[in-house]
């Protein structure tokens, strides 16, 4: 079992609130994915977790029991860190083997664990070799392989690929998706890059200034995001947004930026009525940002291309829209070219309504 608990957990570090009010139930065998940009708190809370930092406020459980005093080595939780960690000096051999030796385990069960980990890892063969004989992606595994000897209840990792090149990064997210599947233990991963977010989590808590935005499931998050925030911060390129005034006119309402004037989504009439006359937020994604016409014939934007970015299976167009920057991904085969002026047709579907003040989205 692996079923971690935390209850309004906050840090303090002297008057600055690095963490406020987090509560969480991460189910047995789930891989939950923090994600935010630095200084949110998310490592913080991993630390918590781990015992490496002390909590000012909540608690802690795992399977029933409170960690809040109980000491890092008995937490039966193991965390691969950023930097590996490794021990110089140590064979790989040694420095898997080094946490079951301080816990005085039999030397026949810690040579079993570790081959067992090491066949695993696919690394049987680098067990002799020191950590400076190793390449970025073998250490990972190393470290990886560390922490799968202890057989804990929980893993926590601690942007561990934020070392690596790109290739590699890849391929050792695809490996640890793996691994995760073959010993199905609970998994908290911490990370910046929403790439890593969105492929590896059964579920993503996004934070900022300490506090949780959202959690839910990856395309949950990226389709119907909680606030201005999540939605600017999830998805590459990120979405475009516009201020527009909720009209009224022709028996319905109708979002009126500064060039362009959009009937207001189905189904969003009932909640806008408040606004009318207002301005809120449209946001629309790059890729909802159609060449070809979608919904009603007044659904359409014109807009001056400025740079033209092909990127292979996608072309990126940035575009200025009355003085607006505004980003849309068109297929490969679009014929478009810098100087053109383009019309595009938002999907209807896919625009999001937020309020300007508070940053709500007005559809969840």
């Amino acid at each position: 079992m692996g079923e971690l608990v935390l209850e309004n957990v906050g840090k303090k570090f002297g008057e600055v609130t690095a963490v406020k009010d987090v509560s969480l139930n991460i189910h047995d065998g789930e891989f939950v994915v923090f994600l935010g940009p630095s200084g949110c708190g998310k490592t913080t809370t991993l630390r918590m977790i781990a015992g490496l930092e002390e909590i000012t406020s909540g608690s802690i459980y795992l399977d029933g029991r409170l960690l809040n005093e109980v000491l890092p080595g008995e937490r039966d939780i193991a965390m691969v860190f950023q930097n590996y960690a490794l021990y110089p000096h140590m064979t790989v051999f040694k420095n898997m083997a080094f946490g079951l030796k301080m816990r005085k385990v039999a030397k026949e069960e810690i040579a079993r664990r570790v081959e067992r980990a090491a066949d695993i890892l696919g690394i049987p063969h680098l067990l002799q070799r020191y950590p400076r004989q190793l390449s970025g992606g073998q250490r990972q595994r190393v470290a990886v392989g560390r922490a799968i000897v202890r057989d804990p209840r929980v893993f926590l990792f601690d942007e561990p690929l934020s070392n690596l090149d790109a290739k590699l990064r890849v391929q050792t997210r695809v490996e640890l998706l793996r691994l995760h599947r073959q010993l199905a233990a609970t998994s908290v991963y911490v990370t910046h890059d929403q790439v890593e977010a969105m492929t590896m989590g059964d579920r993503i808590v996004i934070m900022l200034d300490g506090t949780v935005q959202q959690v839910g499931p990856p395309m949950e998050v990226y389709q119907r995001p909680a606030n201005i925030f999540v939605a600017g911060f999830i998805g590459s390129p990120s979405m475009n947004f516009l201020p527009v005034r909720v009209a009224a006119g022709g028996g319905g309402l109708w979002l009126e930026g500064k060039s362009f004037r959009l009937p207001a989504p189905a189904g969003r009439s009932s909640r806008l009525e408040s606004y009318k006359e207002k301005e809120v937020t449209l946001g629309v994604r790059p890729e909802d940002l159609l060449l070809r016409p979608a919904g009603p014939e007044g659904n359409l934007i014109r807009a001056a291309v400025e740079i033209v970015e092909a990127v292979g299976s996608d072309i990126f167009l940035d575009l200025n829209l009355a003085g607006a920057s505004v980003t849309a991904r068109v297929e490969a085969t679009a014929e478009v070219r810098t100087g053109q002026e383009i019309t595009l047709h938002p999907n209807p579907d896919r625009i999001h309504l937020f309020d300007p003040a508070s940053g709500a989205n007005l559809a969840v």
